[in-house]
């Protein structure tokens, strides 16, 4: 599953068009949320079930997208933080969860 265009919508969700027609839109504040980078899984791993992160505005904003490989995206966030990699996979799990 390839994503043939990723877009913003209103700096608050990602719009993802599939390569088989099927569109996802993801809210970035979920998506950060589940950002898969060794310093954030840490941090969840840290806290109870219980935990709810609260992030800033600039936390859950977009400064930019990039491709890495044919596999995935970088997420560049407004606070500087852009050390997770999104597989393309994980987007097209995350967005099916997140629609029921």
């Amino acid at each position: 599953m390839q994503p043939t265009k990723i877009k913003l919508i209103d700096k608050k969700k990602l719009l993802i068009i599939w390569d088989d027609g099927n569109e996802s839109t993801l809210e970035l504040r979920d998506l950060r949320k589940q950002c898969p980078c060794a310093t954030c899984l840490a941090e969840r791993d840290k806290q109870s079930k219980m935990y709810i992160p609260l992030f800033a505005e600039n936390q859950v904003t977009v400064k930019a997208i990039n491709q890495v490989g044919n596999y995935a995206v970088q997420i560049t966030w407004n606070d500087g933080h852009n050390s997770g990699i999104f597989e393309y996979n994980f987007l097209k799990i995350f967005s099916e969860k997140t629609t029921i």
